[in-house]
């Protein structure tokens, strides 16, 4: 019987008119996955942060780097002025 049975899907062997190239054209690839050393496989948090910290160590362009220092100096310093931290520890008491 037809009732418990799933359908299968049709397959049809589409190619494009106009295309004229070597790879899949509806492979979905962003465009800056070749210059990346953090994207592949999927191996665990360790290595992800250890290939993350490796890509900003050798990161040519060290404007960018002093940018995010700045950014994360910036929001220590607001956390810490939410959470009411005593900011006078670290200077010599007078």
């Amino acid at each position: 019987m037809g009732l418990f049975r799933l359908r299968k899907n049709k397959k049809f062997s589409y190619t494009p008119r106009h295309y004229k190239g070597e790879a899949n054209p509806y492979e979905i690839k962003h465009r800056f996955d070749e210059f990346r050393t953090t994207v592949g496989s999927n191996s665990g948090l360790k290595n992800k942060f250890s290939k993350a910290i490796d890509d900003y160590k050798h990161n040519p362009d060290k404007s960018a780097n002093r940018r995010v220092l700045i950014i994360v100096g910036v929001l220590i310093l607001i956390f810490l002025f939410i959470i009411d931290f005593d900011l006078s520890i670290f200077f010599a008491g007078r």
